[in-house]
């Protein structure tokens, strides 16, 4: 994969920050951290974006005749399909 050098500034606190970081043994250098954080930036968005779509689709879907009782059963039923 091919790397693109950027310059960016920070605040001597932000500095501070990922200096306490790379001390700290998560990470080996700055520019590790900062990819680490574009990382969960990324992966926080995509998951932003699901919940988005998925709250359109609900919206969407129109009323339901079910209970509540009865969309939270189903509701636990999918989640537990899920983990096993």
């Amino acid at each position: 994969m091919a790397t693109i050098r950027k310059t960016i500034t920070l605040t001597d606190q932000q500095d501070q920050w990922i200096k306490t970081q790379i001390a700290a043994g998560g990470f080996t250098n700055d520019s590790e951290y900062i990819r680490d954080l574009v990382r969960r930036d990324q992966e926080q968005n995509a998951q932003f974006l699901a919940l988005k779509q998925a709250i359109q689709e609900g919206l969407e879907s129109g009323v339901s005749n079910k209970t509540v009782g009865e969309i939270w059963e189903e509701a636990e039923q999918r989640s537990k399909n899920k983990r096993g």
